[in-house]
């Protein structure tokens, strides 16, 4: 009797806690996907909103000089979380792929080595970045007025990376486990605070120092870490999946095969959004030669092309993740039905958006611009070139997702190279001495052509069905697993 309670509690131990987790590898595919896919929108749009009334705190309060400061400030940050998203990126594939076989244990060493790894570098980051804020902003060719506001926000703005980096690692990792929620509640959670507390430390409000601009990037270094410190507290006190107990502690150690993984596949995913930085700022430069009247217009459309993306790249993270663990779980069926699914469901809301924007597009560029404004008739010229690719791009987006789900991470970057620079960049300038700016605005949607074409074709043919990330544990940790599939205690909870 002794002995078979002493088995009881052993295996109760044993059994893998799977609170918050959510299975996307059963049920109805459309209403899952959808129900995963719309917190990570929501948390989208709260990011943008709270980048815009930060702007707009910086602007209205400090002026023009330190709005141009804080752009060039982002500029770095930008490039800084581009390897974030790609390391976060592929660490998620990873949890995914062993929420799909059961894997509790490989879905915390991963979380592990991740913060382990995060943590090493964001402070390593956050020192250099202090120390070598000057030399980044003379290398971005800061102007003169602009270079000390810019620098005393940067500083600040290095200090409180790590809590961001993170912060947006963990909300990556939960989202692997099928937890789109928590993260939206968090990123709401630093949203408020940031916004919030921009106004009282830049004009210095109540017991507050004034400290300008530097202000609004001390608000943001308090709400990144206020945040994480609540979502690690609610991780660790709620026992959601990725949380750490006992000895699992010992995980924080990187393990050097999840590093290699996470290396060898975020950097390619990293490189995408410098990629797409690079072709940018070529663009801008081929915009500004036509004028200030054409760069304002182009501006204020790319204000609304930031929007319209965003349920396409919602999908294409919850795609990303919900394919992962089919492919896990061996359900190659159940992931070409992700696909798909996630295709329709990208035409039917991107293009929800296109056209609501189309119908209503004179008042919402008006927002940005002065009544009469030459720049307005042009903005809306480029919104109906453009715009409806934007479809197109969102295909490409669920489609490319499918695949990093098993680690196929390089096709997606040499199709992305050769659309934006062979293909669009090279119409651009082909086209430009003969039909001039209309030669730019036809560039998109023949770069979103090509993109989307080949995308399909890897997708169709490509051999990333064929990849192996790590293979799946043996011996004490696989018996685990099976005692987690054995027991009601380890089922996972049904999505929606």
């Amino acid at each position: 009797m002794a002995d078979a309670a002493s088995e009881i509690r052993t295996t109760k131990r044993r059994t893998p806690d799977l609170s918050g987790a959510k299975d996307l590898t059963s049920g109805p595919i459309g209403r899952t996907l959808l129900l995963f896919a719309l917190p990570t929108l929501g948390s989208s749009i709260l990011q943008s909103l709270n980048g815009s009334i930060n702007a707009v705190w910086v602007g209205r309060f400090l002026g023009e000089d330190a709005l141009a400061a804080t752009s060039n400030a982002n500029l770095v940050m930008f490039l800084m979380f581009a390897g974030v998203f790609g390391f976060g990126m592929a660490a998620t594939i990873l949890i995914g792929q062993s929420m799909g076989r059961r894997d509790v244990d490989s879905v915390r060493r991963v979380m592990g080595s991740a913060v382990g790894m995060f943590v090493l570098i964001a402070l390593l980051i956050a020192i250099a970045g202090w120390i070598f804020a000057p030399a980044l902003l003379h290398l971005l060719a800061t102007p003169a007025p602009v270079f000390p506001l810019a620098l005393a926000y940067l500083r600040v703005i290095f200090l409180g990376m790590p809590a961001s980096f993170l912060s947006v690692l963990l909300m990556m990792g939960l989202r692997g486990t099928g937890d789109s929620m928590t993260p939206l509640w968090f990123m709401g959670l630093s949203a408020v605070i940031d916004v919030g507390l921009n106004p009282v430390f830049i004009l210095g409000l109540g017991p507050a120092p004034r400290l300008g601009i530097a202000g609004s990037a001390t608000a943001t270094l308090i709400a990144s870490t206020v945040s994480l410190v609540a979502l690690v507290a609610y991780i660790q006190g709620r026992g959601l999946l990725i949380r750490l107990h006992g000895a699992e502690w010992r995980y924080l150690r990187p393990d050097p095969a999840v590093v290699k993984v996470i290396v060898t596949k975020g950097l390619p995913m990293g490189l995408q959004m410098l990629v797409m930085s690079a072709s940018a700022l070529v663009m801008i430069g081929l915009v500004n030669r036509e004028g200030v009247v054409v760069t304002a217009a182009y501006g204020v459309t790319s204000q609304l092309w930031t929007y319209i993306q965003m349920p396409a790249m919602a999908l294409g993270a919850a795609v990303s993740a919900m394919a992962a663990q089919n492919i896990g779980a061996g359900q190659w069926d159940r992931v070409g039905r992700v696909a798909r699914s996630g295709v329709m469901m990208n035409i039917v809301l991107t293009g929800a958006m296109v056209l609501a924007v189309t119908l209503v597009d004179r008042h919402v560029l008006g927002l940005f611009l002065r009544p009469g404004s030459a720049a307005l008739p042009i903005a809306r010229h480029i919104h109906l070139v453009v715009s409806w690719s934007f479809i197109l791009v969102g295909v490409t987006f669920v489609l490319s997702g499918v695949v990093r789900a098993n680690g196929a991470v390089l096709a997606p970057l040499v199709i992305l190279i050769i659309t934006a620079f062979p293909v669009r960049l090279g119409i651009a300038f082909a086209a430009l001495p003969r039909y001039g700016a209309e030669g730019i605005w036809w560039s998109f949607p023949a770069g979103s052509v090509v993109m989307m074409v080949l995308t399909f074709f890897y997708y169709r043919w490509g051999k990333w069905r064929e990849i192996q990330l790590i293979a799946p544990p043996v011996g004490v940790e696989g018996e685990e697993r099976a005692l987690a599939d054995g027991e009601p205690g380890g089922r996972l909870q049904p999505a929606g």
